[in-house]
C-alpha cells in the first residue's frame, strides 16, 4: 500500500502545499464518486467506498499539522504518543498546569473577555509550536524533539478546542 503522500503524489515532508493537497484530493476522490459506480457490482461499489474512505483519511491526516507530523513520525517507526515514553520537558509540564488553571479560573468567573484573550494566547502557542516542528523536521535527526513538540501541539489543540467550546456555550 502506498503512503498518504504517494496517494496524492506529494513528497513526504512536513511542509505541505495545502492548495496542491486540495487539488490532488479532489482529483482522487472524483475517481471513486458513488455516481460512477452506480451500475457496477456490489464488490466494485464496496471497493470504491473503501478507496474513498482511505482518500478522506489521508486528506484529513495531511491537512492537519498535528496529524501530519504524527504520521511522518509513524512512517519512521516512531509513536509520538507511546504510553511507555513519559519523557516531557518539566517547563512545559508546569506551563500546562498553569494554562489549565487559567482556563478553570476563566470558566468559574465566566469572563468572556479573558476567554477571548486566552484563545488568542493558545492560538499563538499553536502557531509557534508548528514553526518549531517545521524547523525540527528541516533539521533532520530531531526525532525526540519532534516527538515532544507533537505532544505539546496536541495539548494546545485540545486546550484550544475546550476554550472554544466554552465560548460557544456562553454565546
Amino acid at each position: 500500500m502506498q503512503n498518504y503522500f504517494e496517494l496524492f503524489s506529494l513528497t513526504p515532508n512536513f511542509n505541505v502545499d495545502l492548495t496542491l493537497l486540495e487539488s490532488a484530493y479532489q482529483q482522487q476522490v472524483s475517481k471513486f464518486h458513488p455516481d460512477k459506480f452506480a451500475t457496477h457490482s456490489d464488490q466494485e461499489k464496496s471497493l470504491a467506498l473503501q478507496n474513498t474512505s482511505l482518500i478522506n483519511t489521508a486528506y484529513d491526516t495531511l491537512k492537519s499539522a498535528l496529524l501530519r507530523a504524527t504520521y511522518l513520525l509513524e512512517l519512521e517507526g516512531v509513536n509520538a504518543f507511546d504510553e511507555k515514553d513519559t519523557q516531557m520537558d518539566m517547563e512545559f509540564l508546569l506551563a500546562q498546569i498553569e494554562l489549565r488553571e487559567a482556563l478553570e479560573s476563566i470558566e468559574s468567573h465566566q469572563d468572556e473577555l479573558a476567554l477571548d484573550e486566552f484563545i488568542d494566547q493558545v492560538t499563538g502557542k499553536i502557531k509557534l509550536n508548528i514553526e518549531h516542528i517545521t524547523q525540527a523536521f528541516n533539521a533532520n535527526n530531531q526525532t525526540q524533539t519532534i516527538k515532544n513538540l507533537v505532544r505539546e501541539l496536541k495539548f494546545y489543540e485540545q486546550l484550544n478546542l475546550q476554550a472554544k467550546q466554552l465560548m460557544d456555550e456562553w454565546i
